[in-house]
């Protein structure tokens, strides 16, 4: 427990763990093989592994195999990891990664069609949510405003079942003037008097559009709903106000969506290769 070598999974916080003044030496720490398997997919590099003992020779076999012949990995019985990290592991298996460079809203939207942009969404739960369903109804990009929280948060990854590592994202500045400048329609999605339906034929037909989700609790800022291109609401049934800022995004990307074309794995995600 007192060993600094494996300080990185149980005694640093995630902003220690981003180390923003160290940029270099910024770390995520990713759990499950599986999800593990993802970054190593998308060229996440990995510097250490705290895994299950029994594990070695099953479960982390196979990513141990893919890591650095010379990256540690550190070992021990059930009840010594949960001591050591304060909960039972996953599938046994922690590695830390080096967190990749941040990338530039233009970069990451260069030919989409579709795009998330999550505005102030603050729940580590919901922010993975949304990236696994962008990543699985076809969503080029997702795009977050500063108040939002840290897609590679250690939560947000698991929860996302690792697609963080699979949709291309970017941090922006204003969750309208951002996507308007990069040349994509704005859709903000609101319950308002002016709001239009996701099946809208005139929203359906712009070519290239960003899907705006607000914040768990008040949901977007008015400011933002009165700027945007589009206002777009869900149809709500038994007096219920809103969907969760998950839920929503799921529906808003399934009915909003292009066709899938083909996909490649790359730096950064998976793009599109067809349209």
């Amino acid at each position: 427990m007192d060993d600094a070598r494996v300080a990185m999974f149980h005694s640093l916080t995630e902003a220690q763990l981003r180390n923003r003044l160290d940029p270099e030496n910024a770390l995520i720490i990713v759990e499950s093989p599986k999800v593990i398997k993802v970054a190593l997919d998308a060229g996440y590099e990995p510097v250490a592994m705290l895994t299950e003992e029994r594990h070695i020779t099953g479960d982390a076999a196979e990513v141990i195999a893919r890591c650095p012949e010379d990256m540690p990995v550190y070992t021990g019985d059930r009840r010594l990891l949960a001591s050591i990290t304060g909960y039972t592991l996953t599938r046994g298996v922690l590695t830390a990664m080096k967190r990749p460079v941040e990338r530039a809203a233009e970069d990451v939207t260069a030919g989409a069609r579709r795009v998330v942009v999550i505005d102030s969404v603050t729940d580590t739960t919901n922010i993975g949510a949304i990236f696994r369903s962008a990543a699985a109804l076809g969503t080029d990009a997702v795009l977050l405003t500063r108040r939002s929280c840290d897609p590679l948060n250690r939560r947000s990854v698991r929860v996302s079942m690792g697609t963080v590592f699979m949709v291309p994202w970017a941090w922006i500045d204003d969750a309208v003037d951002d996507p308007r400048r990069l040349g994509l329609t704005t859709a903000a999605m609101a319950l308002t008097d002016r709001s239009v339906g996701m099946d809208d034929e005139r929203l359906r037909a712009v070519e290239r559009l960003a899907i705006i989700m607000g914040t768990e609790g008040e949901g977007l800022d008015q400011d933002v709903i009165e700027r945007a291109d589009w206002t777009v609401k869900i149809p709500m049934a038994r007096g219920v106000d809103s969907l969760n800022v998950a839920a929503a995004a799921a529906v808003a990307c399934w009915e909003l969506r292009v066709e899938s074309g083909e996909w490649r794995v790359g730096s950064g995600g998976y793009q599109r290769l067809k349209r």
